[in-house]
Order: C-alpha cells, then sequence, then structure tokens
C-alpha cells in the first residue's frame, strides 16, 4: 500500500460527492486512525461490539457472492458521518439503525450519512447490502480462490476488501457468519455452529451455516472456508473441540499431521497457559498463497507444505506450531498497532524455534539471527519501528526483523533477566491481556516489573536502534549479514 502521511491529501483529490437537494456537498472524506504503518486503516468516533456477516455463495468462485453486513457499534463521539473501510464489492443499500442512508465512496472508505446524527455514548446498528467480489491478486489478500471454493486471508490490510468494516486490530469484536451455500459444499468459519445447517428454498439445493465466535477477533483474523471439504473432529486438553478442515480426497495422506495438534497444544500450554478460544484447527486450502495465517481458531495452511517435497518433518511440525502459538500472541493479545506487529511474530518464531530445539539448538539460531540483524534492520527498520510496506507490496512489513529478528530480542530478555522471570513475563502477557489489546510499552511495564528493575533503556536498544546491541552473555556475536526472504506469517 502506498502510505501517506495522512488520509486528507486523498479527500483533497477525491471526486465523489453526494447531491442534496440540488446543493453540492463536500467531498466525502476518508478518514484512518493514524496508524503509522497503514494510516488509511481504521475509522474514529466507534467502537465496533459485533458484526453479522451473511454471504451467499452460488458455487462459483470467480463470480461476486451477494452479502449483508450487520455491525453493531458503540459511539464515542458525535457522528454526522460514518466511515467504514470497504473496498472490491459494490454496495447496494446502506440502513442505520433502520432508517435509509447516504453513502458515498472516498479512496477505500465507505462514507455513511445517517438521516440523524449518531449520539455520543449511543448504540448503533448499521447493515450494509452488498456484493464480494473474490477475484483478484493473492498478494492483495482477502478472499482466496482454492481448488474446490474460496478462503480468507485478511492480514493485514485486507478484510475490508471481503466485509465493510473497522479494518484495524485495535477495535476487535464478536463475529456471527451465515453462509449459504451449495448442498455439496461444507462451511467452516471462526468460533462454533451456532445452529444446525439447514435447507432454504431459495437459492433451490442450497444450505445456510451459521458460526460464531466466543471470544472478540481483530477482523484480520476472520476466516470462512468454503469448499468440498471433509472436517475431522477430535479431542485436545481438558477436551477441547479440535476440528480440521481439509479437501475431502486428501483426509488419508493429511492425517499423520493432523493428528499432532493435541500434542503441539499441549506443548504450547505448559509453557504459556491454557488455550484462550473455545476450538482450533487446521484449515488446509489448495491453494498457492506463500504463506501459513493464523486466522482464529482455524489456521490457514498451503496444502503443498504437507505434500510437498523438500521440507523434513521437524520443520512442518514447528511452523504449526507457530500459527498455533499466535493464538496466545497475536490473537488473544491483539497489537495495539501495526508497529507492534513484533509482538505477534516475534513470539510466534520464538515457539517454534523452542519447539524445533533438538533439530537446531536454539543458541546456534539465534547466533545465525545475530549476525543477520544489522542488515535485517537496516532493510526493514528496528524490529518496534518497522518501515512502512512498498507501493505495490502491502505484506512488505512482514519481512525478518519482525520475525528471527525479534525472536532475538526474545532471547535477549531471557539473557537479561533469567528464564525463570522470562516465563513469568511470558505467562503474565498473556493472562492480564486476553482477550484485549496491547502495546510494546505494555510489554516494557510488564517486562520491568517482573525483573524488579527498569527495562526501558535495554528495550529501547533492542527495539528501536539503527544497530543490534551486544547480546548479553556472548559478547562475542557479531552482526553482519542481510535481508532474507520469510514465508509465514
Amino acid at each position: 500500500m502506498l502510505l501517506t502521511s495522512r488520509r486528507l491529501r486523498a479527500a483533497l483529490l477525491a471526486v465523489a460527492s453526494v447531491s442534496l437537494v440540488g446543493a453540492v456537498l463536500p467531498a466525502p472524506v476518508p478518514l484512518g486512525i493514524g496508524d503509522t504503518l497503514f494510516p488509511h486503516l481504521g475509522n474514529p468516533g466507534y467502537d465496533v461490539l459485533s458484526y453479522d456477516i451473511g454471504l451467499t455463495y452460488g458455487g462459483d468462485n470467480s463470480k461476486p457472492l451477494n452479502a449483508v453486513t450487520r455491525i453493531e457499534a458503540r459511539a464515542t463521539q458525535t457522528l454526522e458521518h460514518v466511515n467504514l473501510d470497504f473496498a472490491h464489492g459494490t454496495v447496494q443499500s446502506v440502513e442505520v439503525n433502520g432508517t435509509r442512508a447516504k453513502y458515498a465512496t472516498s479512496g477505500e472508505d465507505l462514507v455513511i450519512t445517517p438521516a440523524k446524527p449518531v449520539h455520543k455514548g449511543s448504540r448503533t446498528v448499521i447493515t450494509v447490502q452488498h456484493t464480494s467480489n473474490p477475484v483478484g491478486k493473492v498478494s492483495d489478500g482477502g478472499w482466496v480462490r482454492t481448488g474446490d471454493g474460496l478462503a480468507m486471508a485478511n492480514q493485514a490490510d485486507a478484510a475490508h476488501r471481503v466485509f465493510p468494516c473497522n479494518d484495524h486490530p485495535s477495535d476487535k469484536a464478536y463475529f456471527t457468519f451465515r453462509v449459504t451455500a451449495p448442498k455439496e459444499h461444507t462451511v467452516v468459519a471462526n468460533g462454533l455452529p451456532s445452529a444446525k445447517p439447514r435447507a432454504v428454498k431459495e437459492p433451490q439445493g442450497a444450505v445456510v451455516w451459521t458460526y460464531r465466535t466466543s471470544h472478540p477477533m481483530a477482523t484480520e483474523l476472520a476466516q470462512v472456508s468454503i469448499g468440498k471439504s471433509a472436517v475431522l473432529h477430535r479431542k485436545g486438553p481438558h477436551g477441547l473441540p479440535v476440528r480440521d478442515v481439509v479437501p475431502a480426497a486428501d483426509v488419508q495422506k493429511l492425517e499423520p499431521w493432523l493428528k499432532k495438534t493435541p500434542a503441539h497444544l499441549e506443548w504450547m500450554e505448559k509453557r504459556v497457559g491454557r488455550y484462550p478460544f473455545e476450538t482450533y484447527g487446521v484449515l488446509i486450502a489448495e491453494a498457492d498463497t506463500g504463506f501459513e495465517l493464523e486466522t482464529q481458531t482455524l489456521s490457514l495452511f498451503e496444502r503443498s507444505l504437507f505434500t510437498g517435497a523438500g521440507y523434513p518433518e521437524w520443520y512442518v511440525d514447528s511452523i504449526m506450531v507457530h500459527e498455533l502459538a499466535h493464538h496466545w500472541f497475536g490473537n488473544s493479545v491483539s497489537p495495539r498497532s501495526w508497529s507492534d506487529l513484533w509482538l505477534n511474530e516475534g513470539h510466534a518464531t520464538w515457539y517454534e524455534a523452542l519447539y524445533a530445539e533438538k533439530e537446531r539448538p536454539l543458541v546456534e539460531r539465534m547466533k545465525a539471527a545475530y549476525a543477520s540483524s544489522d542488515g535485517w534492520r537496516r532493510a526493514g527498520g528496528p524490529p518496534a519501528a518497522p518501515k512502512p510496506s512498498q507501493p505495490g507490496q502491502k505484506i512488505s512489513i512482514f519481512r525478518p526483523v519482525v520475525y528471527e529478528g525479534s525472536a532475538l530480542v526474545l532471547y535477549a530478555l531471557r539473557q537479561e533477566i533469567g528464564e525463570k522471570a522470562f516465563e513469568t513475563v511470558e505467562r503474565r502477557w498473556v493472562s492480564e491481556h486476553r482477550d484485549a489489546v496491547a502495546t510494546t510499552s505494555d510489554f516494557v511495564k510488564l517486562s520491568s516489573e517482573v525483573a524488579g528493575r527498569d527495562l526501558a533503556g535495554f528495550f529501547q536498544a533492542w527495539l528501536y536502534g539503527q544497530k543490534t546491541p551486544p547480546m548479553p552473555g556472548h559478547s562475542e556475536w557479531r552482526s553482519a549479514a542481510a535481508e532474507g526472504p520469510e514465508s509465514h506469517r
């Protein structure tokens, strides 16, 4: 995404306008909450409480889906206009509290003008009838067209390419999905079924599937899978429902991988505490995305990761743990801003590395990361102050510095405060910020509290420095390498 300092420039260039009694009003103004990396995303003035998203899939993943998105929000200020993030679909009508509202588009904002202002503190229901277009480049995010249907990959800024929303992780909400699809298709979404699939008269031969989340979720983590899939059920720790969604023809081939998940869950729980959601599972899609993704309660994986040649078993295992670890770090505890991304990816990479330690000792991996760290910082910025993405490369914020470079920060913290204190920080972090959002400053504050001393200087150097600081306990380590690729988020 081509970023600007603010969206005012886009507003000045906007050509859309709304006509009222023959007068031309000023062009609708796109807003954004001023995120350093994605200033176009999010909208001020309200807090979304819930989304109820209805989708109708006709069986052809090259055609737009008909959709209705119902948003319940609480106004945090009086609003004459309400902005939503939305692109790659056509709006047919908008209602605010049951009354038709005027609307216009500007950039990737849907600007709504209610018949009456929305007053601060009031609860407001916005209903948008629209289409949702699945055709586009995978790199743009949103819908992913699979071999037998659709799935979602909305990270970091692409949920609004599927449905109207406040598309920023700082505004988490509860989700309900009601998806109508041909009876030969299976639909699975975040959360658990809230009703049994039921046949409908229109369209003929279609079935409605309904899912609801039990915990709030960021828009970037939404997932709806539509395909000729098998859904496999098993139990995890404490009786946790584990469900996997795979191409029906691949059940036997994939089962050796799928049966590993309960043990992965147990391994993570021993280190950071109980799994934070109502269910977990793996969604394996026949699609070439170039990444895996921690969509909440149902992580998205490419089929080729499990069926392709060249990946050792331990490596695939560790990638599965990486996406699972995100359910504590990034999903349950979400970033306040995208510059806090290091907290997501650094932790997921940390637990991935710990899981694979028998095959690749942690100290060797961290020494190699240290050797490359200065190059990563030059190319992508420090871990907590990453450079914006390049034009046309929205996901280029996912650079090595936020993966191995940020896991290196956690290794340095453990070296600095000791293993026992570090484990306390990890457990308290996911416990005290569960179902919420948190910042880098929150992590610094907690670490200082647990350590019993001010760690602000330590973190300032490790998170914001252009050069990698000396590694505690390894003063002989040196950094000199350049940036390399990454393949998962």
